[in-house]
């Protein structure tokens, strides 16, 4: 185990671990279910048709009490055989509204949440394994989520890991005092070592399950996608895989710790300002204070769960890290989707009375490049053109050419499939709209109630494609599919994935968009200015 993985003294640990114990009788005497022998004990799972099914596994102890605001602590041993037939909790969250397309609350949520669920073909040796980091901005979501059921990877001899983190004011609050308990003195990113201590797990575990330690993949979609760019850019997380699959990430200036910078306060002083804001004196009193009142009311007042630039977990803002080099050189495969605004429409700002009018009192002498790839023909399209190529094209794009800089295979891909039911809804490639897709998980029964359901012959040829791609990509860290084109890497002439009605190669995607974010976020990062969604009309003037 890594040093942020020191056990802490945990005033309630002797009621965590009899919690524990009991957990492991009764149904764990299933002598049918596949076992497994981990550093903390056995377990015993489920097979569900061809697949050994081993849930809610914890890779680390409960963050409860005095563990509240800590880094993660080794999971305690159990005696007897654990019964991993069932998710555990997801941790705490804030209710996501039912008419949200992603609406899809957890079954059952806790504070003591830190698990993982593996799947893994019973004959398994030696197989790539992927570890998955869920969506859901760092505020919402978990690994027991239906559509990210692990059994098409498995079936296709993957070594599939799912895992919950902290969430919320629980897993990313920054504060003087959280530093001056720490021995780094840093605070802040606990869910982001939360993700740290589940790889060292896998790493050390996961050969018991028929993978391969040596061959981890790590994955992630939107949020899930923003923590393996941080897994990439942190010390701490190098060594512990060796590829990477990034969907819809953005690389936006981050809170830094005790210092204003980019127009953010300092993420402490937030910190100070959310404990301030919710009457609680001091971190004893918010140590005690209830787990969801806290997640709600911190979340009310404004509270952004995002990672803070430390100096050591994360030493740098995320493009500084691959400016600089100093980011894990892994092949990658990384993608966008084309409408990936339609399902986020409350980033976009009024629509203005004179279009052309406003881009140019933003954007003064650039104003022509702008209008050049946003233009006022459709303003509705320009609209949420920009506003997808500034936050997730642009920051997808600028990873794959640093990855390929560094002398890594990088494959890109854009996502611009749309089926009729999304179409009706005026969804088409919606963000995350790919996940059933990468999952195989098109029937309803795995999307939440709101979700456009794919339902064609060709929907089923496009997700057996992608299915292809990722696990073969994982496997060597080539993409190859015998349903689609040989996937080439990025390299010199741009080339990437189109996943349309047909699997085409293209390349240059959206030619230019690229090269002019990248020269917006460069004037505003150096006239001291945030970048992220400080682009198109609810920019201000650029200086």
């Amino acid at each position: 185990m890594r040093t942020h993985l020191k056990s802490v003294l945990v005033p309630p640990l002797i009621a965590v671990i009899s919690s524990c114990l009991m957990a492991c009788v009764g149904p764990a005497d299933r002598s049918a279910g596949p076992t497994a022998k981990v550093q903390q004990g056995p377990l015993v799972g489920v097979r569900e048709g061809d697949i050994n099914v081993f849930r809610g596994i914890p890779y680390a102890a409960p963050p409860t009490g005095a563990g509240r605001w800590k880094p993660p602590s080794p999971p305690p041993s159990w005696n007897g055989v654990r019964d991993a037939a069932a998710f555990g909790p997801s941790c705490i969250q804030p209710d996501v509204p039912t008419r949200s397309l992603y609406h899809d609350p957890p079954l059952q949520t806790s504070e003591d949440c830190l698990t993982l669920n593996i799947w893994a073909g019973p004959d398994s040796v030696k197989a790539p394994v992927i570890v998955w980091v869920h969506g859901g901005s760092l505020r919402v979501g978990g690994s027991a989520q239906a559509m990210y059921d692990g059994s098409e990877f498995a079936s296709r001899g993957v070594v599939f890991v799912s895992l919950n983190y902290r969430l919320g004011v629980l897993g990313w609050l920054a504060h003087p005092s959280l530093s001056a308990e720490s021995p780094d003195g840093i605070s802040g990113n606990y869910g982001l070592l939360d993700q740290i201590a589940a790889l060292e797990w896998v790493g050390a575990n996961i050969s018991d399950f028929g993978g391969d330690p040596a061959n981890i993949t790590v994955m992630g979609e939107s949020a899930g996608a923003l923590s393996v760019s941080y897994l990439l850019a942190s010390p701490d997380a190098s060594g512990l895989f060796q590829k990477a699959i990034i969907q819809s990430a953005n690389s936006r200036n981050f809170p830094e710790l005790g210092t204003s910078a980019y127009g953010i306060p300092a993420a402490d002083g937030m910190g100070v300002a959310v404990l301030s804001a919710l009457d609680l004196d001091g971190l004893d009193a918010a140590r005690r204070a209830a787990a969801q009142d806290l997640t709600d009311k911190a979340g009310r007042f404004g509270f952004v769960p995002q990672g803070t630039i430390d100096g050591k977990v994360l030493p740098s803002q995320i493009i500084d890290s691959f400016d600089h080099g100093s980011f894990s050189k892994v092949p990658i495969l990384a993608g966008f989707n084309s409408g990936e605004v339609r399902s986020q429409r409350l980033f976009m700002p009024r629509v203005p009375e004179a279009y052309e009018a406003s881009i140019a009192a933003r954007y003064g002498d650039r104003a022509a490049e702008v209008l050049a790839l946003y233009p006022a023909e459709d303003v509705d399209a320009s609209m949420l053109a920009t506003l997808r190529d500034g936050i997730y094209g642009w920051a997808t794009e600028r990873i794959v050419r640093k990855e390929t800089e560094a002398g890594q295979p990088a494959f890109m891909y854009v996502f611009d499939y749309c089926y009729p039911s999304a179409r009706e809804a005026d969804l088409c490639a919606f963000h995350a709209s790919e996940l059933p897709f990468v999952f195989g998980a098109l029937d309803p029964e795995h999307l939440s109630v709101n979700w456009p359901v794919p339902d064609g012959q060709q929907d089923r040829a496009i997700s057996t494609a992608l299915l292809d791609y990722w696990t073969s990509f994982a496997a060597t860290g080539q993409p190859e599919s015998d349903h689609g084109p040989t996937w080439p890497a990025y390299g010199s002439d741009e080339a990437y994935l189109e996943i349309g009605p047909e699997l085409d190669v293209r390349t240059d995607p959206f030619p230019g968009m690229f090269e002019l974010h990248e020269e917006l976020v460069r004037q505003r990062k150096a006239a001291g200015e945030p970048w992220f969604l400080n682009i198109g009309l609810g920019a201000p003037p650029l200086e």
